[in-house]
């Protein structure tokens, strides 16, 4: 069990969610034993988190508000401690990304964020760093729930072809993947197209970038590198990029036959859902 030390309230969002969660469990009297029988984990858990040494996921923010009847204020709470798990450079992004009105992404190398399965995530994120990468993936996740608010932004997304045929983690994992991109073309406000190779060179060969447009602030584009982003309102910026952004959309596959695509390789490249995952074979 963690030995408890004085928090901070002020000191972040996860100190103030270790100080709440303490303060809850010390007022109904609960051991820390006791609380953790009643959130279905163990005792040194909690003491974990009371002590700012463990990120608590949603899942177990929502089941504190169940056991105090907190009216979900403790869930409200580990969005703001999972949005301080992001890298640093990334956390202005994220909170423009959920408030913007409209999202336009071009991705030449992976799935987009928002759109991920967890376990696409997972490969994507610990292929180059596996460190703390059950935290990492749950403030991703975490992320993607702008797109399940009341009014979501207006996602429009144009990946390379080669996004859907580079099996990442395994191909159970990329046919999940592929099947939760098909997920999305009922929904009136995602539009997924697939830039093919038959295109050639195009508009986004530099790399990928997003356009973010708001309601009452200036457009933003924004880049990355192998270190770090880059967000800039410069009009000079924006302007190419919407321009680029265009002739991305006019060279892809329009939405109805880009979710055909999508189908077509997931039943050639990875097979039905019931087949096995054949990297564990000899």
């Amino acid at each position: 069990m963690a030995r408890n030390r004085e928090l901070d309230p002020s000191a972040s969002a996860l100190d103030h969610f270790g100080s709440e969660l303490r303060h809850l469990r010390v007022k109904t009297g609960d051991t820390q034993d006791e609380l953790g029988t009643k959130l279905f984990c163990t005792g040194s858990l909690i003491g974990q988190i009371e002590t700012a040494r463990k990120v608590p996921t949603r899942e177990f923010a929502e089941r504190v508000d169940q056991v105090f009847n907190t009216g979900g204020e403790m869930g409200r709470l580990v969005g703001l401690v999972l949005r301080s798990q992001l890298p640093s450079w990334f956390r202005k992004v994220a909170g423009l990304e959920a408030k913007a009105t409209y999202i336009s992404i071009y991705e030449a190398q992976v799935v987009y964020g928002l759109l991920q399965t967890k376990d696409y995530a997972r490969a994507v994120m610990g292929a180059y760093d596996p460190n703390d990468l059950d935290t990492r993936v749950e403030a991703r996740m975490e992320r993607q729930r702008v797109l399940s608010r009341e009014n979501p932004p207006a996602l429009t997304v144009v990946m390379d072809e080669g996004v859907l045929r580079r099996e990442v983690g395994s191909r159970h994992i990329m046919w999940n993947q592929l099947a939760h991109l098909l997920s999305f073309r009922d929904r009136p406000d995602v539009n997924l197209q697939i830039l093919p190779f038959k295109v050639g060179a195009h508009a986004g060969q530099p790399g990928m970038f997003t356009l973010l447009r708001f309601d009452n602030d200036p457009d933003i584009v924004y880049t990355e590198d192998f270190v770090q982003g880059h967000a800039t309102a410069n009009p000079a910026t924006v302007r190419e990029g919407t321009l680029r952004y265009a002739h991305l959309q006019a060279a892809a596959l329009s939405v109805e036959d880009s979710a055909a695509e999508i189908s077509r390789v997931m039943e050639e490249r990875y097979g039905s859902q019931s087949a096995p995952d054949e990297r564990g074979l000899a």
